[in-house]
């Protein structure tokens, strides 16, 4: 049974709900099933597994800057 992320086209309230193959989801705010489906971030886990270590994060470079490195005002 998948988890999906919707926004009602009615009411613009964004939700997860499970979803069943025989069900019809709708909106929890307004009952809508004028719904809009998202496209989900999904997580992964790596259990049992070493993690990577974490490069060293400095002042300038790490803060993810859409100008790039050192355009953040740090220096």
């Amino acid at each position: 049974m998948p988890i999906f992320e919707y926004a009602c086209q009615d009411c613009g309230k964004q939700f997860e709900t499970l979803v069943r193959s025989d069900t019809v989801p709708a909106c929890p705010a307004c009952h809508s099933v004028s719904l809009e489906k998202k496209l989900s971030v999904f997580a992964t886990s790596n259990a049992g597994a070493e993690a990577a270590p974490m490069p060293a994060m400095g002042p300038c470079g790490s803060c993810g800057h859409p100008d790039g490195p050192g355009a953040c005002g740090i220096h």
